[in-house]
């Protein structure tokens, strides 16, 4: 199993920026997929999840109406499309298959003026 993460970077607040996670080595349309974050000091945290079609999406209460989980079953990638970013958005950003017990390297997302 394989999953890589891309697209983090340094934005300004109020910004925007596109995160995308390829995966590989099992089924990708078969699994739930997830993001996660963790800030420096602080515990991982579930971002938003995706069902394996993509019909049903959860995001946490301080993401919603900002975030947007979606994937492409065909292309074997999930992404989030992060808007109005916040510096308390900052963290290194993992994506995940559910309930598979792999962690991609994450990637950098610095919400700073």
């Amino acid at each position: 199993v394989q999953l890589v993460e891309s697209g983090g970077g340094l934005v300004q607040p109020g910004g925007s920026l596109r995160l995308s996670c390829a995966a590989s080595g099992f089924t990708f349309s078969s699994y739930g997929m997830s993001w996660y974050r963790q800030a420096p000091g602080k515990s991982r945290e579930l971002v938003a999840a995706i069902t394996s079609g993509g019909g049903s999406t959860h995001y946490v209460d301080s993401v919603k109406g900002r975030f947007t989980i979606s994937r492409d079953n065909a292309k074997n990638t999930v992404y989030l499309q992060m808007n109005s970013l916040k510096p308390e958005d900052t963290a290194v950003y993992y994506c995940k298959a559910v309930p598979l017990p792999y962690w991609g390297q994450g990637t950098q997302v610095t919400v700073s003026s």
